[in-house]
């Protein structure tokens, strides 16, 4: 029974309108490719460092693709021929290509068999790297000591990697759950992904894979201490979604923000680009273990909270749809959602409450991450710290699976490591007392909570069956999500993006579905 009084046939058609959508959207998806899921294939391959100008090695070999116009085949087939005319290991392949002793344009061609098998080899031998580190994962997991959900999740952001570190095992030790390390302004932007460790870095820190090892080490160091595993999250958004996902699934990080509406409205890439992105970056993460983190918080940054309330649970929706097609199951999805009312607003605790139940009631299985007030965050740290308060109530009563924690200082600078262990204290003393709640308390039938939730659910089932109608890429041209207008040719990243030849080979997509059980 809902507690809501939700209405099963209204969630059956929303979930079924939002299907319909991703299977239009998967057609199109599985017959593209880009620069961005190529270079993953080398990524994963174990192809690692750049060349003398500081190109990563995978740009270098996947645009001298482009350039020969073989990109559509899928850089797979080109580097089992190579391994074929070589006898050499990719590394070594596209060391040569970078150092200009080996011409991707040039190269034989051999039996199709041939082809296939040594394909399938790297493909395999890929996918058991993965695995690799999800079976260590799941090692230190079975040692550890969880406590109940949400999982307190904090940020570092220093822009200086060891100095994040430091940070990191600070808030481990101060209660947190989860760390993420936010990456720098405008990195999604950048259509590779730097190398080795980093240093400097505005309002964040350089996501490499370099800089996932060492805070994965600190992480572990810190966990070991404890005798709890301390989960590490990132971003794999942008240009380099799929890319990124890649280094988080060899380096073992938990969580990653994946979603690409995110990128769309937010950062203004394409949307072709990465639609096909975004399916093979979620395939690694299902097959890595990772939890996704979606952006629906972010729509109410830029639309009011209470109207655009449907935008938020559509999307929701949608993403749960689009993650499902690339083999990730719901206990992955971290469909997003944030606590961004105005304050000023009479009951507006009822109203977030109502948002926040629902969600748990139409997603039961995913561990949703709830995002704190920022838009109405101000210099008076005293009541930022109260709302951050009513945030923790409503995420303990409605039980999110992860709490992304409200600083009180949010308005004002970069939390320093004080503001953030009073936000730690704040959640941990709030939801201990407050755990079992949700259990002991109905809502009166036909009252504020549930009035708006049904509300909410029927708004949102109208736009998802306006946007089936019309079409995703119409949809989002039209403004419909987060008020953010975004043409179908428009945005950053479109040169990338390649119909698939015939004879497209990419053997890792192949195993990877074979190994998630998907048709």
């Amino acid at each position: 029974m809902s507690k809501l009084g939700l209405d099963p046939k209204m969630i059956e058609r929303g979930r079924q309108a939002a299907a319909d959508i991703a299977d239009s959207m998967d057609e199109f998806i599985r017959q593209r490719t880009t620069v961005a899921v190529e270079r993953t294939v080398l990524r994963l391959m174990g192809i690692t460092g750049v060349d003398v100008d500081d190109i990563p090695l995978s740009n270098v070999v996947v645009d001298g693709a482009v350039a020969a116009g073989c990109i559509d085949e899928g850089i797979t087939r080109l580097m089992a021929r190579a391994v074929l005319h070589t006898g050499r290991d990719p590394q070594t392949i596209a060391e040569a290509v970078a150092a200009g002793d080996l011409s991707l344009a040039d190269l034989p061609h051999f039996d199709e068999a041939q082809v296939r098998e040594v394909g399938r080899e790297l493909a395999v031998e890929a996918a058991d790297r993965i695995q690799a580190t999800v079976d260590e994962r799941d090692r230190r997991l079975a040692e550890s000591t969880d406590r109940p959900e949400p999982l307190h999740y904090v940020i570092v952001a220093t822009g200086n990697i060891y100095e994040d570190v430091v940070q990191a095992k600070t808030a481990a030790r101060q209660g947190a759950d989860i760390v993420a390390v936010i990456r720098s302004t405008g990195q999604s932007l950048l259509d590779y992904v730097p190398e080795g460790p980093t240093t400097e870095g505005f309002g964040g820190t350089y996501a490499t894979q370099a800089n996932f090892e060492i805070m994965r080490q600190g992480l572990d160091e810190v966990g070991e201490e404890l005798g709890r595993y301390i989960r590490l999250c990132n971003y794999c958004s942008g240009l380099c979604m799929p890319e990124i996902a890649a280094m988080g699934a060899i380096e073992r990080l938990d969580v990653m923000l994946n979603d690409a509406l995110y990128g769309i409205l937010f950062r203004d890439i394409n949307p072709k680009r990465t639609f096909v992105d975004q399916y093979f970056s979620r395939m690694i993460n299902a097959y890595a273990g990772v939890v996704i983190n979606t952006g629906e918080d972010n729509y109410l940054t830029t639309a009011d909270a209470v109207e655009a309330a449907h935008t938020v649970l559509a999307s929701q929706f949608i993403n749960e749809q689009f993650a499902l097609r690339s083999g990730l199951p719901e206990e992955q999805m971290g469909l997003g959602h944030a606590f961004e009312m105005n304050p000023d607003i009479e009951n507006g605790f009822l109203l977030e409450l109502a948002q926040a139940e629902m969600a748990r009631e139409i997603f039961p299985k995913a561990p949703l991450k709830y995002m704190p007030p920022t838009k109405y965050m101000t210099g008076n740290i005293f009541k930022g710290h109260i709302q951050d308060a009513l945030f923790n109530l409503i995420g303990a009563w409605s039980k999110q699976g992860i709490q992304l924690l409200g600083m009180m200082t949010e308005a004002m600078h970069t939390p320093h490591m004080g503001d953030r262990a009073l936000a730690l204290e704040n959640a941990q003393y709030v939801m201990n007392n407050a755990r079992a709640l949700g259990e002991e308390v109905e809502y009166k039938e036909g009252g504020i909570i549930q009035t708006r939730a049904q509300t909410v659910l029927a708004e949102s089932v109208d736009l998802l069956e306006k946007v089936r109608d019309e079409g995703m890429f119409d949809a989002l041209a039209q403004g419909i999500f987060a008020d953010v207008y975004r043409p179908t040719e428009g945005g950053k990243g479109l040169e990338g993006v390649f119909e698939r030849a015939a004879d497209y080979y990419n053997p890792l997509e192949d195993e990877l579905r074979a190994r998630l059980g998907l048709e």
